[in-house]
């Protein structure tokens, strides 16, 4: 079939291989600029240890609550049909397109010490969000959990409703359904969008060093730390860059199957 459409276009081609090149050449170029021999140096200094604890710790913690809410939530906008549901599916996929810097200036004015749900719980409790741990969870948990609803939805969609039916006529419940059928049915779509929701939580910086500053051992995770480092020193910042590229392509093996397969 192939071999009958003829050779590919050099006006398909080219442009396509220049993109190619565009993605692939700054990576490259990134791991061949790496020191490899201060490297370890600079991977295992208490200031990169702690960056990396927080950031497995708050991504981990993050995309556990993003699961817990999220797929509750994309069960909703895929299988129940209500008024608003659109404006609401609208509402989630927000935070996917808003600037980072704008995600954390929102989030300070609804959980900072005098935002509309920050001031009265500092005063019932005195406990405040920002420039603590669990600032930036929530900070995470915000810019994640639209990755993890919208690709969730996406495979309880793909699975059919008709099984859910067949379940119903037999007397299940819904709740019963989906346990035991809805879910089992999207589970290579829910670990997808589990593991890309953690991906995007490992990786944020912009709402994160905004609503909880850049403090060491308590907010600041490898992003912000690379960004501070890369303003004094170089190498450091490449070595802790090739830790972040190392779980991306982490992220791109636990997904081989959904993108890196073979048709």
């Amino acid at each position: 079939m192939r071999d009958r459409l003829g050779r590919p276009p050099a006006l398909l081609v080219v442009p396509a291989a220049v993109a190619t090149l565009l993605l692939v050449v700054p990576l490259v170029a990134m791991v061949a600029s790496t020191d490899w021999q201060a490297l370890p140096g600079h991977l295992t200094s208490q200031t990169a240890v702690d960056a990396l604890r927080i950031s497995l710790l708050t991504s981990t913690v993050a995309i556990a609550i993003c699961l817990l809410l999220g797929l509750p939530l994309a069960w909703l906008l895929a299988r129940v049909h209500f008024r608003g549901r659109g404006a609401v599916r609208a509402l989630v996929t927000v935070p996917l397109v808003l600037p980072p810097v704008v995600a954390g200036v929102a989030l300070r004015s609804a959980f900072g010490r005098t935002g509309v749900i920050g001031e009265p719980l500092l005063e019932l409790t005195g406990f405040a969000f920002p420039f603590t741990t669990y600032g930036v969870v929530l900070a995470h948990v915000f810019v994640s959990m639209p990755f993890v609803v919208i690709s969730i939805e996406g495979a309880f969609r793909s699975a059919d409703p008709r099984f859910d039916e067949a379940a119903a006529t037999l007397g299940a419940t819904r709740w019963t359904t989906f346990r035991r059928v809805t879910v089992p049915l999207a589970l290579p779509g829910v670990v997808a969008g589990t593991v890309l929701g953690w991906a995007r939580s490992f990786g944020e910086f912009g709402a994160t060093i905004t609503f909880n500053g850049n403090y060491p051992g308590t907010t600041q995770t490898m992003p912000t730390l690379i960004y501070v480092t890369r303003q004094s020193d170089q190498d450091a910042a490449l070595s802790l860059s090739l830790v972040m590229l190392l779980v991306s392509i982490g992220v791109l093996v636990a997904l081989r199957d959904r993108w890196l397969g073979t048709p």
